[in-house]
């Protein structure tokens, strides 16, 4: 069976290699030193019940468009207006996503008060730059494609610009890496990304061993409310959805239903 990971990887690669050759490290760190303060990511999952990472997601891999109708900027207030704590944004091309897409959603105040994280497979310290030169807030991490000394590097590099960061984990050796590097925030994906199956019991298997202190986010798989009780009886502070949401006939009454909140009075 194919890996698909490394498909994703290699092709993000040569597509990194083109940006380097566009854009010099030392316009993005002009870029990026010039952007406000970052919201904080930790503290907006912080507090009662499961909170919601809501994606702005186009398009999947596996199943193509998902949004027909996609709005970038509308989608990102529809989640903040509705509830959502966070908010992710699909960068990779692969996904139909760009750059752009987060970049617009940070300058034109859609997220509102809700921190917004770059969703993308990074693996080098320019894309920690190019992150924050586009205003985002916080950015994903897959230990799945880092080495450990990769991973810390990367780490240090997103503090050096106060972003924080998603740690994503798969199994119980990625979870003990993650830690060892440092990683405050863990993203549990229930998604094997070298085959695209799922299954919720890998947040209910690796849950438990993440250490006290951590916070936990469950990714991939979540539809219902139902999913959101059964995520928060293993420790899970947030979750993030994407399919669920943008392709819910009414997505502003689907993050409602997801994160218990009333209609937004206009």
């Amino acid at each position: 069976m194919p890996n698909i990971l490394d498909e994703i990887v290699a092709a993000k690669r040569i597509e990194l290699a083109e940006s380097k050759t566009q854009i010099s490290v030392a316009d993005l760190e002009s870029a990026a030193t010039n952007q406000p303060r970052p919201l904080n990511l930790s503290g907006a999952l912080l507090g009662g019940g499961v909170r919601l990472i809501a994606e702005v997601k186009k398009a999947s891999p596996s199943r193509g468009l998902l949004m027909p109708d996609f709005d970038h900027v509308k989608l990102a207030e529809t989640y903040a207006r509705n509830g959502a704590a966070a908010i992710s944004c699909l960068t990779d091309l692969r996904f139909q996503g760009e750059l752009g897409f987060l970049q617009q959603i940070k300058e034109t105040g859609a997220s509102q008060r809700a921190p917004v994280m770059r969703k993308d497979f990074i693996f080098d310290p320019y894309q920690v730059i190019e992150t924050r030169a586009a205003g985002s807030d916080a950015m994903l991490l897959i230990v799945a494609i880092l080495e450990p000394t990769q991973l810390k590097e990367l780490l240090d590099a997103a503090q050096e610009y106060w972003m924080q960061c998603l740690v994503e984990v798969h199994d119980e050796e990625e979870l003990e890496t993650a830690v060892e590097a440092g990683a405050e925030i863990i993203g549990i994906n229930n998604r094997d990304l070298r085959t695209f199956t799922t299954d919720l019991s890998v947040t209910e298997r690796l849950a438990p061993l993440v250490p006290r202190g951590k916070q936990i986010v469950s990714e991939s798989g979540i539809f219902t409310r139902d999913h959101l009780r059964q995520m928060n009886k293993v420790r899970v502070n947030a979750v993030l959805v994407g399919e669920a949401l943008v392709t819910a006939p009414d997505v502003g009454e689907k993050v409602r239903e997801l994160t218990g909140q009333k209609a937004p009075t206009t």
